[in-house]
């Protein structure tokens, strides 16, 4: 009879967590696969056979951030107006950016920006996200548009851009030991020039 192999001995969820804070916090290259093992608990094989390569394991960390400390845009995006999503966007980026116990900042916006040839693919997908974001968030300025909430004459995609720059920034900043306090301010001041209806 064929082996079916030793079942895994450690929690693929729980690693996966591990991971993201990891990559979250050193980014792509600043993770290395030794120190991913070691907070993971497991060795590179068990990395390998359970997650595939480093990128793919980031990949997935992305993946599961983006429904985790992440998870904050998917419903600022159903709400009632443009600014209330502009509102829940920026505060809650703030709140996800400055989480106690979590790393400061975005795995999105921190991860890949400066990378070596080796990490271009990551890099790419990482401004794919991104500019996705900016998509989703264009696409629901427009349908603000067409219903009256935001006036004809604003330009959808550089107000996408505009909140989404802030947004970034935050992040940024925070990665930097802004305060949440100072943060918060900072959106409130970004949403003060909202365009009115």
């Amino acid at each position: 009879m064929p082996s079916t192999g030793r079942p895994r001995s450690f929690d693929t969820d729980e690693a996966l967590e591990v991971a993201m804070r990891v990559f979250w916090a050193e980014g792509y290259e600043g993770a290395s696969l030794a120190a991913l093992t070691e907070a993971m608990g497991i060795n590179r094989r068990s990395i390998y056979a359970a997650f595939g390569n480093k990128e793919e394991l980031f990949r997935k960390a992305v993946d599961r951030y983006v429904q985790g400390p992440g998870a904050f845009v998917a419903p600022a995006l159903e709400l009632p107006t443009a600014r209330q999503v502009a509102e829940a966007m920026l505060h809650g980026a703030v709140d996800a950016h400055t989480a106690p116990g979590c790393p400061r900042g975005c795995l999105l916006v921190q991860s890949a920006l400066a990378a070596g040839p080796e990490s271009e693919p990551v890099r790419r997908d990482l401004a794919e996200r991104r500019e996705a974001g900016v998509g989703a968030l264009r696409a629901r300025f427009e349908q603000a548009q067409a219903e009256g909430d935001l006036p004809p004459t604003v330009d959808a995609d550089s107000l996408a851009r505009y909140v989404t720059t802030v947004g970034q920034g935050l992040a940024v900043q925070a990665a930097g030991g802004a305060s949440r306090e100072d943060l918060h301010r900072v959106a409130d001041q970004a949403l003060n020039t909202w365009p009115s209806a």
